[in-house]
């Protein structure tokens, strides 16, 4: 297996409305605008998503919409992650994968395993699966790095384990990851600020949340980069710079569903315990992309 997922990767956010209810009749036109301004796959019912307090009914329903409008225009990337492997491994096993094009799937969070006992999880998850997967590391939700000769282990064992969604902050550990791996196995930017220093790294794109909004200018930095046009590149992602903090200091998806309120896209709604942004963070917003787009 190979990997397919380059580019700009949008972690697609779960439109609400009311009191929390999903507005698939958003979540449609948000597909679309992915599609029609750039977008290169979609990361679907992972953690920007808001999957963790959604229903297996409203997740079923999330994805069939998602298929239906995406028309396999563009690959999809679904979430199976958590820290009880034999109930990961079991939902893999019971899902009908008709129309998605790889799983990603989290280090566990919690339970905090050890590099061995990360292995031997990606191991079940990696003979369980019928499709390509993406390994997703992020020690700042789950509480354990897993570290890179572990995750070279893996894509060298594994060859359906086909890359990793990288967030743990650490140009170092890419690199080494990038440098070791076999040549069937590539690294995503989980962060979207560090994803133009990891593509000059290597990396092959990104996972991102700012793209959910604007899609038409963060592919443009991608492609650029991925161009070796960096001169250019690095003058867009300097105007991001102040947004990409802006994005996370209330909580992942907050800003951004503020910033596609501010756009007319959906409405400013979450699920507890997650919370709209702040005024004053929507204002330093809003100033910010006024600059970006003049």
């Amino acid at each position: 297996m190979e990997n397919i997922f380059h580019g700009l990767g949008i972690a697609l956010i779960t439109p609400m409305r009311g009191k929390g209810e999903v507005d698939y009749d958003a979540l449609e036109r948000l597909v679309e605008y992915q599609i029609e301004n750039g977008a290169d796959f979609l990361c679907i019912l992972a953690t920007t998503g808001e999957a963790p307090c959604l229903t297996p009914e409203e997740k079923d329903k999330i994805t069939e919409t998602i298929k239906k409008v995406n028309k396999g225009r563009i690959p999809i990337l679904k979430y199976c992650g958590g820290n009880n492997t034999k109930a990961v491994v079991d939902e893999i096993k019971s899902t009908n994968w008709t129309g998605i094009d790889g799983i990603l799937s989290i280090c566990p969070y919690y339970n905090k395993p050890s590099q061995e006992g990360l292995y031997q999880h990606f191991r079940e998850i990696a003979k369980a699966s019928p499709l390509p997967v993406v390994m997703y590391n992020v020690p700042g939700r789950t509480g354990v790095n897993m570290k890179a000769a572990t995750t070279v282990r893996i894509a060298k064992d594994f060859p359906n384990v086909v890359a990793i969604k990288e967030a743990s902050g650490s140009l170092e550990q890419i690199d080494e990851i990038i440098k070791n791996k076999p040549d069937n196995f590539e690294v995503i930017s989980g962060d979207d600020a560090l994803t133009f220093s990891m593509i000059a790294s290597g990396a092959v794109g990104v996972i991102s949340v700012i793209g959910n909004a604007l899609p038409k200018e963060f592919s443009k930095m991608i492609r650029l980069e991925l161009n070796n046009e960096f001169e250019a590149a690095l003058k867009i992602h300097h105007k991001f710079t102040e947004l990409y903090k802006l994005l996370f200091v209330d909580g992942n998806p907050s800003g951004v569903k503020a910033l596609l309120n501010d756009m007319g896209m959906i409405e400013n709604v979450l699920r507890l315990p997650l919370v709209p942004t702040t005024i004053e963070t929507r204002q330093k917003m809003d100033e910010i992309i006024k600059k970006i787009r003049e």
